[in-house]
């Protein structure tokens, strides 16, 4: 993964390393973070906070391999 420097707003970063420590994040991980849920919401403006967070929390389940077979029937 490659990384690319950006100018933000210093209130947004002081915001960010409030909330990071809150969830066990870096200030960068937290701008990723509201960024990833904001595009997330831009592209599907039906879902909310916690769809979209619950959602998230089920790509992570599910790439960590921490799933179970559905038997239909």
């Amino acid at each position: 993964m490659s990384y690319t420097a950006i100018k933000i707003d210093t209130e947004i970063v002081e915001s960010a390393k409030v909330y990071g420590v809150a969830e066990s994040r870096s200030a960068t991980k937290q701008v990723e973070y509201w960024a990833r849920v904001g595009k997330i919401a831009q592209d599907n403006p039906d879902l909310t906070f916690q769809d979209i967070t619950e959602l998230l929390l089920s790509m992570a389940q599910v790439k960590a391999g921490n799933t179970t077979p559905y038997n239909f029937g």
